[in-house]
């Protein structure tokens, strides 16, 4: 069968590489996007409905007339971070399978409301990192699995982008790719106004980055949870926000890692900046670093202390994205298992995050926050 997606709330422009997923899938269509608020879109209904061949009649102004009339098998959401919650209890009773765009929540509260908004909807949801999809830490998973370092005792997580004035302007190029046309513009009072800058929804480096490192560092060490959180931030005087944080996770057998940053000397994606973006992971037999984009990792063991690389593994279906994931799930009728996408999962490593930001509020270490 040909499964219906459309797209909801654009504030978010990894919208538009979600969208390019469902164009690439073979079993899926595309048949409506829907924007309620074009001052906060960061990609234009009309330039995505140009895009991607949308006629009028299916570009929407009103979630509810959308679902309605268009009736979708899966939803894309794409809302400013504060407002996850809201815009799952919108669309799940109207039966939808949901692909939430990162992060999950910016709340165990909210993470909650969503995961019960699901259950009564009856639908399936995917949480979409899209750190889970680079090659390089899926192998280091695989290697991790196969026992090559022991057990994880360590996780060091770094990573972010160059700055926020990308976030002001994004747009297509001719050739249908995304274009950050802010790339090499100064922090400014226009980045600062976005909703990128406002901790009331959700803004700042902690909130953008801290749940890729928690959400897949959970995930290397096979669900385990810290005891107790240590958080600093650091807010420039020109942004509303935070840029850069580091968060201390102290586990049973020692502590962790994971430090965001809007300000990296360069893009991961364009050149790795030093500190490299990604994970190294020490365990009791080993170390695996793990970076962004890269096509090797590298391992440390008793046998070879000076270390040696590994070429990636390509990704294979049903995990090559998350689009054919959740289809394939769909298809077969199995849950949302691949820990990443999990909301369970997710809502986890939301403990995390949350005990982060109590941490940085009281300055003092701070016991792991949102057990059920």
């Amino acid at each position: 069968m040909t499964w219906t997606v459309a797209g909801i709330n654009f504030a978010h422009f990894h919208m538009g590489d979600n969208l390019r997923l469902v164009e690439d899938h073979p079993d899926a269509e595309l048949v409506a996007i829907c924007d309620e608020d074009p001052e906060e879109s960061t990609l234009g209904l009309e330039d995505t409905a140009q895009e991607f061949d949308i006629p009028d009649d299916r570009v929407y102004r009103d979630h509810q007339a959308c679902l309605e009339e268009t009736d979708p098998d899966i939803v894309i959401l794409c809302p400013v971070p504060s407002e996850h919650a809201d815009w799952v209890e919108k669309v799940a009773p109207y039966g939808v399978n949901v692909v939430l765009e990162k992060p999950f929540a910016t709340s165990v509260e909210d993470a909650d409301r969503i995961l019960e908004a699901m259950a009564e909807g009856g639908g399936k949801l995917a949480v979409n990192w899209p750190l889970a999809w680079y090659e390089s830490h899926r192998t280091a998973k695989r290697v991790l699995d196969e026992g090559a370092i022991g057990d994880v005792r360590e996780v060091h997580y770094y990573d972010g982008n160059k700055g926020s004035g990308r976030f002001t302007q994004v747009e297509y190029t001719d050739s249908g790719e995304l274009h950050f046309a802010g790339d090499d513009l100064e922090d400014t009072d226009e980045a600062a106004a976005t909703w990128w800058h406002q901790a009331d929804r959700g803004g700042g480096s902690l909130n953008d980055y801290l749940g890729y490192g928690v959400t897949l560092g959970t995930w290397f060490r096979d669900g385990e949870l810290p005891l107790e959180v240590t958080t600093e931030t650091h807010t420039p005087e020109w942004s509303p926000v935070d840029t850069h944080s580091i968060t201390i996770a102290s586990y049973e057998h020692g502590l962790s890692k994971y430090e965001t940053r809007w300000g990296t000397f360069t893009d991961p994606w364009v050149h790795q900046p030093q500190p490299k973006c990604g994970f190294v992971l020490v365990g009791t037999e080993g170390t695996i670093a793990s970076y962004d984009y890269e096509e090797t990792i590298r391992v440390q063991d008793d046998d070879h202390p000076d270390g040696y690389d590994i070429e990636v593994d390509p990704l294979e279906a049903p995990l090559e994205n998350v689009i054919q994931y959740l289809i394939d799930r769909l298809e077969n009728d199995e849950p949302v298992e691949f820990p990443p996408l999990n909301p369970e999962h997710c809502r986890e490593a939301q403990r995390i995050i949350d005990t982060a930001h109590l941490s940085a509020e009281r300055g003092e270490r701070v016991e792991l926050v949102g057990d059920q």
